[in-house]
């Protein structure tokens, strides 16, 4: 059952409101968890925009770990290198990721599909931790870079707390863009390439447009989560940047729910969360972290966003795929 006019608007309400009420968590936790919560606002930006690519465009494609170092490098080297502010550096970052992107979307416009694209797409990430390693003189190689300290209207950014109001707007404005990207006929566009490219053609929408936009704005994203990613750590280096981060970040937009925003966010939250608490039991965390998402891929299918659509029609997303 789709959401009614006032569910919609309830919607709407609820979306600002979160963020409205997250203002006051720096005041309620301490700096680890802090810590925490900055790494979940990171990850639920990578799990959407990875996301955008495989639940809404249908494309079986992992350049995910691609546009993340594209864009946490291109944030640390404006900083070191070039003396940009790093505020100033999340557009830039977004649109080197947005660059990766239109580059990785090169082999679905000739006609890749399905696993052939999921190689092709993981080779490209890991040909961009290649030149993040042999790039010494840009790139710092193996060492990697450290991100100066910095202030912002006189707060230190190495504060976690002060990155959280920072990591908030980015995030909300993001996922605020891609919700109205979705929206909008390029977003019902994607989602026909996605149930079926060659009749979606057949209307005579440009699927290869479609295609590319679609890479475009899911490296956009990905890679100004790529800029936060370097404040967070305050140091970039490749290994950050590997198969395991490419792993991770599938089994989060999984959990959370193909197609859904709102899992990206449920999906980041679970498995950025989970991995402390396993903590407590050393040399087991992998086991363990590896039979929960089973069990929760074996009950819910749909992810956790399944749950709450249970709940209420106003969680409904048209874009989520069943």
């Amino acid at each position: 059952m789709m959401p009614t006019q006032s569910q919609l608007r309830l919607r709407t309400v609820l979306f600002w409101m979160v963020p409205l009420a997250l203002l006051a968590v720096p005041l309620l936790v301490n700096s680890y968890v802090q810590f925490i919560v900055n790494s979940v606002l990171i990850y639920a930006l990578v799990t959407l925009g990875f996301n955008f690519v495989i639940g809404n465009l249908g494309q079986l494609a992992f350049a995910n770990t691609a546009f993340f170092g594209i864009g946490a490098y291109a944030s640390a080297i404006a900083t070191t290198s070039l003396g940009l502010p790093w505020l100033a550096t999340i557009p830039l970052a977004g649109v080197a990721g947005a660059i990766g992107g239109f580059l990785a979307s090169g082999a679905a416009l000739r006609g890749i599909r399905f696993y052939y694209l999921a190689i092709i797409t993981l080779a490209f990430g890991e040909l961009m931790r290649w030149l993040y390693v042999h790039a010494k003189s840009v790139t710092g190689g193996t060492d990697g870079l450290s991100l100066p300290r910095e202030t912002v209207m006189g707060y230190s950014l190495t504060d976690d707390r002060v990155k959280f109001y920072v990591f908030l707007v980015v995030t909300v404005l993001l996922f605020k863009a891609t919700l109205n990207l979705l929206r909008s006929h390029v977003g019902r566009s994607i989602m026909a390439v996605r149930e079926n490219e060659v009749a979606t053609a057949s209307l005579g929408i440009p699927t290869s447009r479609v295609i590319v936009t679609g890479f475009i704005w899911s490296g956009f994203v990905v890679g100004c989560a790529g800029s936060l990613f370097a404040l967070h750590t305050s140091y970039v280096f490749p290994e950050s940047f590997g198969m395991l981060h490419l792993i991770i970040s599938f089994a989060m937009v999984l959990v959370g729910g193909l197609g859904s925003v709102l899992g990206a966010v449920l999906g980041a939250a679970a498995l950025t969360v989970l991995p402390e608490y396993l903590r407590s039991f050393p040399g087991m965390e992998e086991l363990f972290f590896g039979l929960i998402v089973i069990a929760v891929l074996l009950v819910l299918p749909q992810g956790l966003a399944s749950l709450l659509r249970r709940v209420s029609p106003i969680f409904v997303e048209r874009f989520y795929r069943e």
